[in-house]
Formats: C-alpha cells, sequence, structure tokens
C-alpha cells in the first residue's frame, strides 16, 4: 500500500517510475518526508538513493508519477521555475564536491555570490557565521587540501546551509570517515535540524547512525519503498528489510545491545509486507 500524500509531509513522491536502458529503478515509488525531521534513505547498492535525492532537487525527473517540494509539483516545472525551489534546498553532495582552487571561506561563499546582491561585509559575516556553526572558525584562510576528511565534510555543510534552506539533502554524508568523525558529523546534523528546523533527508549506508539520529527511515528496495518509524522497520517482517539487516548485523547489534541471531531466524518469516 502506498502511503498517503498528507499534509506533514514537506516532500512527497507519488507513483514515481524511472528507467534507465532496461533497469528499472523507481517503479511506482510512494513515500513523504515529514517537515522538521530527519529522514534516512536506506538501501543496497543501486537501490536509487542518490537518484531520489537528485529528482527532489530537480535535477532528474521522473518518467511518470510526481514529487511534491514545498507543497509544490515540480515534476514538469521549467529550469526558471526550479531555480526558486532550488533556493529553499541545500545539497551535500558525496564527498563534499569543494573546489579545490578556492579557500574554505571562498567555497562556503559561493552561492551567496552567485544568487545574492549581499555586500562583500555580509557576504563574509554570513561564512563567519557558518564555519562557527560546523565547528570551523578561524579555517577560513585554508585550501580544502589541508583539511581532514571530517573537516571537509564539515566545511561542504556550511557551504551547503549558508542560504538558509528550509530543506538539506545529504548524499552519504558518512562515507569513508572513520567512527569519530561519524558521530561528529551525525551530531552536527541533528543539532542543525533541531535549531534551524530544517526538513533533513540523508542517504545512507551506516546503519548504527542512521539509526540513532532518525525520525524515520525509508528503505528502498525493488523500486519502491517502504517506510516509518526505526523502530517500526526493525520489527518489519518483510524479507527484504530483514536481509538488509542481516548484512548491517554488526552495526544493528551496536546500537541496539541486542543479539542479532533473532534476525537471522526470522529469514524463513513469511513476507507479510511485500504487497505494501
Amino acid at each position: 500500500m502506498s502511503e498517503p500524500e498528507e499534509p506533514e509531509f514537506r516532500i512527497a513522491f507519488d507513483g514515481v517510475s524511472l528507467k534507465r536502458g532496461e533497469r528499472v529503478i523507481f517503479d511506482g515509488l510512494s513515500c513523504g518526508f515529514p517537515r522538521g525531521r530527519v529522514s534516512v534513505v536506506l538501501g543496497g547498492s543501486g537501490a536509487g538513493k542518490s537518484t531520489l535525492i537528485r529528482m527532489i532537487g530537480g535535477l532528474q525527473r521522473p518518467d511518470s508519477g510526481s514529487v511534491r517540494v514545498a507543497e509544490q509539483d515540480i515534476t514538469g516545472f521549467s529550469e526558471r521555475e526550479l531555480f526558486k525551489v532550488r533556493d529553499r534546498i541545500g545539497m551535500l553532495f558525496q564527498g563534499g564536491a569543494l573546489l579545490d582552487s578556492m579557500t574554505v571561506a571562498e567555497n562556503v561563499a559561493l552561492p551567496l555570490r552567485e544568487h545574492t546582491r549581499l555586500a562583500e561585509m555580509d557576504i563574509e559575516s554570513e561564512v563567519d557565521r557558518r564555519l562557527v556553526a560546523v565547528g570551523l572558525s578561524d579555517t577560513g584562510h585554508l585550501y580544502p587540501r589541508e583539511l581532514s576528511g571530517g573537516m571537509s565534510r564539515r566545511a561542504a555543510l556550511a557551504r551547503a546551509i549558508v542560504m538558509d534552506p528550509e530543506i538539506l539533502l545529504v548524499d552519504e554524508p558518512f562515507s569513508g570517515l572513520d567512527p569519530i568523525n561519524v558521530r561528529r558529523i551525525e551530531a552536527l546534523l541533528v543539532d542543525l535540524n533541531r535549531h534551524l528546523d530544517l526538513t533533513l533527508i540523508v542517504t545512507s549506508h551506516h546503519m548504527a547512525s542512521s539509526l540513532r539520529m532518525a525520525d524515520r527511515l525509508v528503505f528502498m528496495v525493488d523500486g519502491i519503498a517502504i517506510a516509518g518509524p526505526p523502530d517500526d522497520l526493525l520489527k518489519s517482517a518483510d524479507e527484504r528489510i530483514v536481509e538488509f539487516l542481516i548484512a548491517e548485523s554488526d552495526s544493528f547489534a551496536e546500537h541496539h545491545e541486542l543479539d542479532v541471531t533473532p534476525l537471522m531466524d526470522r529469514r524463513t518469516t513469511p513476507d507479510r509486507r511485500k504487497n505494501s
């Protein structure tokens, strides 16, 4: 059963289908992302997590179905109309995508210089404020090559929030980071969500972190989405979710302090949600 498109959903997919050649990525995908909450999108490689992020930003259009962002159906929007929607969205791409030829401050200032008419003094003030927010004060003069992996990710996050977005899209923020920096980025994202009332959508392979930070999990498999609060999905009898949790059993056990043997036993449980 598809999720209803309820008013509290800041972003909603309704019957979205997408193919690339013969490969089906989405097959009637329907799911919603609540306003002001942290939603984490899970799924195996190739499940379409990054494509989903690109659709929200209007960088990828569906073959059919609709995508609503901030209560607007953007499916048929022109590029000019999409620019107005993107003004409300911050995006942190996998790896951060900082420009090596620019300092940290210049990287963070780039959206302000391209999309606003702020005076240079005001731009510098806004950049300093965002760098403080991500714990990178006094690093504006450095270049990306002079940053650690965690610092680089935080600098990219500062750039993603410099335009005061309502929605923040974060693609695989923990990839390649050590456990200390995973915890640091995770805590920072949750803090930004709480203090800025951001609607935060994160794609991730990192199970333990996802379970700690998520208000809502969206599990992508077979071209559809199964969504709900973390506790509901962890109790699911759907064999596709169980198999994914088993594959991530170490992280699962770490977070819940549970023996994962029952998960193994549930492999043979009848799939009650396959058509849900």
